[in-house]
């Protein structure tokens, strides 16, 4: 578990220290951007797999929950067409998962 803890520091923090180095030179801020994808793949994935693993644990559930209803909402959104404020707050969403996730990893630590 502590080696999980290690690896997901270094997912959340590439595509932040990348986002860093864009103030200097832009193409590391696409980069960086471009990065927080596979931190979310892989923050998925490791949710997933602890889920599998404690299926009785509440906070993995919600987390899993979550991330559900984050895809659910941003898919009727894009098919309905609702693209005014309601982007913005989800702009929000996937920060505060992989924090709430990064949280639950070094609680388990």
């Amino acid at each position: 578990m502590k080696n999980l803890n290690y690896l997901n520091y270094f997912f959340v923090g590439f595509p932040i220290a990348l986002c860093l180095i864009g103030f200097v030179d832009n193409d590391f801020l696409c980069f960086g951007l471009l990065s927080t994808t596979l931190t979310g793949l892989f923050q998925v994935i490791v949710g997933i797999k602890m889920l599998q693993d404690e299926p009785n644990d509440k906070n993995l559930r919600i987390y899993i929950i979550a991330v559900i209803a984050f895809f659910a909402t941003l898919f009727i959104i894009s098919k309905v067409g609702l693209y005014d404020w309601i982007n913005y707050i989800l702009l929000s969403v996937p920060p505060i998962l992989a924090i709430y996730l990064s949280i639950i990893i070094y609680k388990k630590q």
